[in-house]
Order: structure tokens, then sequence, then C-alpha cells
């Protein structure tokens, strides 16, 4: 289930941006996950959900947007590990 977001080039084009986040496999990721963006928003971004961020806490808004599968991410310690030297 891939979401298109429209973005913006330099040149005022709009592209369709394929959004397709990968499963969360873990509680304690989703937290992670759920706490830089809210951390995001308190900062000022848009919220990518219907939920009003003047009157829902930001963690919240978060935590919807992650189930929603609108925010693109990837893991970090899940890349491919490095090949090892045969002796």
């Amino acid at each position: 289930m891939a979401e298109e977001t429209l973005i913006e080039t330099e040149e005022h084009e709009e592209v369709a941006e394929t959004i397709e986040p990968p499963v969360i496999d873990s509680k304690y990721r989703m937290i992670i996950l759920a706490a830089q963006r809210s951390k995001q928003l308190q900062r000022g971004a848009n919220s990518r959900t219907d939920v009003d961020i003047r009157k829902n806490k930001p963690t919240r808004v978060a935590m919807k947007e992650i189930n929603e599968r609108k925010v693109n991410f990837t893991f970090t310690d899940q890349s491919e590990a490095p090949a090892e030297d045969a002796v």
C-alpha cells in the first residue's frame, strides 16, 4: 500500500512522491519513530493527517501519521552486513 504525496521541485512542478515505509517490527522502534516525528511537529512541521495539531498532543498526531503510513523512514541498523573476507 504505497501512499503518494505531491512535492514541489525547484521549477515549481508538482511531482508525485511514493511513500512506502518498512513494516515496524517492534514497539520500541515505534516509540522512537513517534518521538522523532513528534519533535518535528513541535518545531513546526505540517501534519500529514486530518488531526488538528493545536487540539491534540504532537505524540498523538505522530502515532496517527505512522499508523496511516504517511511518514517515510528507513532503518539504519538493518542495512546489509559487510561481506566477511574468507581466509
